[in-house]
């Protein structure tokens, strides 16, 4: 399948009022999110999209490097210029994974979230989401929301083969990659335009643990003091996960202190 990708045909597939409305596009930079900084400290107004064909310095979270073959993913960072306090950012990671999973189901896959942001197709991840804030004077200058989505990638080493897959491998064809970021820019607006509303999850939380596929499953907590086992009954408006335990106790999770696993699995 001949796979044009480039500002054009990206472009062409974004129907937003504000989100990716201008399109910045590189063969190769060193970060997306490091580009959409640079762009922020330029001036470029909110909802500026970045993607890029490779990247030789991609993160993940936690400093980790992240690398994908060229011509297989989909690699961006969105721009944004909240009014809100800075103690709300950390939500919007939340924001984009409903997002993205909502995007890869109108592509006509089953798509669910592993707590708090890891999309994931066959309890396998399919996204990743790294969010960045900028603060000038105790008030948020931007964000940067990086994504990356494994659309058309063959196959992944042996110790990543269990834990990640692909749109491609899932589907057993290949994807244009250039309506991937629309469909994404599409339902982020929408649930962007939601989330300012009250700065939480109040009116995502729904969509959100309708796609959640910890919910009401059994999950282990691994925290440093005290990891425990319960059951996942869904999130709260900001975003932290319910697990009742086996006392009928029910913990709030917070995505920035602990990892959550599937007892038996991944998810």
């Amino acid at each position: 399948m001949m796979d044009f990708y480039n500002k054009e045909t990206i472009s062409e597939n974004i129907h937003t009022k504000w989100a990716g409305k201008t399109v910045h596009f590189a063969k190769e930079t060193d970060s997306t999110n490091l580009w959409i900084k640079r762009l922020a400290e330029k001036g470029a107004p909110h909802g500026t999209l970045a993607l890029a064909e490779y990247q030789s310095a991609g993160r993940g979270r936690l400093g980790r490097s992240w690398e994908a073959p060229e011509k297989t993913s989909v690699m961006m960072s969105l721009l944004l210029r909240p009014e809100f306090e800075p103690q709300h950012a950390s939500m919007l990671t939340l924001v984009m994974g409903l997002s993205v999973a909502q995007a890869v189901e109108k592509l006509g896959l089953s798509t669910s979230i592993k707590w708090p942001n890891d999309v994931v197709v066959s309890r396998k991840k399919i996204c990743g989401i790294l969010t960045e804030m900028s603060i000038r004077e105790e008030k948020i200058d931007h964000v940067a929301i990086g994504v990356g989505i494994n659309v058309n990638i063959p196959e992944f080493p042996a110790e990543m083969a269990d834990k990640a897959t692909s749109l491609y491998l899932e589907a057993g064809h290949e994807f244009e990659r250039n309506v991937v970021p629309g469909l994404v820019m599409e339902a982020f607006e929408q649930n962007y335009d939601k989330f300012i509303q009250t700065c939480d999850l109040t009116h995502l939380r729904r969509d959100y643990e309708k796609l959640l596929a910890n919910q009401n499953q059994p999950v282990r907590v691994l925290n440093l003091q005290e990891p425990y086992e319960g059951i996942a009954r869904g999130i709260t408006e900001t975003g932290e996960l319910l697990v009742e335990r086996e006392d009928g106790t029910v913990s709030r999770v917070s995505a920035g202190e602990v990892s959550v696993r599937g007892l038996y699995s991944y998810v």
